[in-house]
């Protein structure tokens, strides 16, 4: 059965692609850098790549090409939503002060 909030999973372009491309279990660098950009190849032209890539941010995926992103991609996004997060609250008493 297939909810409102994984709908967008029927329409990505991955679908008729190899799991593997996404999920590389290859070793060696090389291999396995060629196998995530081509699923990023395939990621650049899907039409539900937002929606896969917020499905990988708000569950934690910490494995795969979700979204046109690696691993290391979603792990740095994450640290800088933390930091705006912190520099905002940090910011919010000041800038009430000077509203007053």
């Amino acid at each position: 059965m297939t909810t409102h909030a994984t709908d967008w999973r029927a329409a990505g372009a991955c679908r008729s692609a190899d799991p593997e491309l996404f999920f590389p279990i290859a070793t060696g660098v090389a291999v396995a850098a060629t196998q995530v950009m081509k699923a990023q190849r395939i990621c650049a032209g899907c039409g539900v790549r937002q929606q896969c890539l917020d499905f990988a941010m708000q569950n934690g995926e910490v494995h795969g090409v979700w979204g046109g992103t690696t691993p290391e991609e979603r792990v740095r996004a994450r640290r800088a939503l933390v930091r705006r997060a912190r520099r905002a609250q940090r910011g919010a008493p000041w800038q009430e002060v000077r509203a007053s």
